[in-house]
């Protein structure tokens, strides 16, 4: 009996946040459309999307000069606000390639890693609906210093995703995790910023280098 109340306060509580995730994304959605209205993008670009990690890309046109990137990226953002989502600002630019970077935020807020790889291969499922031969690539959730306390839920968490990405030709696994970790195990402190969560220019840096292959 009281596992069936906790299930199902947790459930009502998981809802309300995410319908107030959904309230606080909205306006960043909307400035999404209006640029789109202002601009229109190349054909076939290279789509990022997912939580701060890509918001705060600041320098993500200049580090992939060759390709056409879009950043769709919006702060505090779980993999299911990109489902959420998906009609407004993944699907409509039909791009060649969706890179999404999400999970951090959703172990802190107390998804297990197996609803991770659930709402990960949901969003899969969503976009196939509408562009049925789209490549996916799953950058890897990193390694944050200020959440090193979840790091056994990051890597099963990842290697679920990993796992599974494995079965389909057309999607990838991009490793960030390991690369961002020290001699000693622990991240890299260089790699972030005083937060110790986000990331900085040397981080960016070690991720361009890593995503970079994946574009060509």
């Amino acid at each position: 009996m009281l596992l069936c109340l906790w299930s199902v306060s947790f459930s009502v509580y998981a809802q309300s946040d995410k319908t107030q995730r959904q309230r606080q994304f909205e306006s960043e959605i909307k400035t999404f459309e209006a640029s789109d209205k202002k601009a229109s993008h190349c054909k076939n670009p290279v789509l990022f999307v997912g939580s701060s990690s890509i918001r705060m890309w600041e320098n993500l046109v200049e580090d992939f000069p060759k390709t056409n990137v879009i950043n769709r990226g919006f702060g505090g953002s779980h993999i299911e606000d990109s489902i959420d989502f998906a009609e407004r600002i993944v699907i409509p630019y039909k791009p060649r390639l969706i890179l999404i970077y999400a999970g951090d935020n959703d172990i802190e807020s107390g998804k297990s890693p197996v609803v991770v790889l659930e709402d990960f291969k949901k969003f899969v499922t969503k976009v196939r609906q509408n562009l049925p031969n789209i490549r996916i690539a799953f950058i890897s959730i990193k390694p944050s210093i200020a959440r090193w306390r979840l790091v056994d839920e990051v890597r099963k968490a990842n290697q679920l995703i990993k796992d599974f990405i494995k079965t389909d030709r057309k999607l990838d696994y991009i490793d960030v995790f390991n690369p961002m970790l020290g001699k000693d195990g622990n991240p890299r402190t260089e790699l972030y910023i005083e937060d110790n969560l986000h990331m900085s220019k040397e981080g960016y840096k070690l991720w361009r280098s890593l995503i970079a292959p994946y574009l060509k």
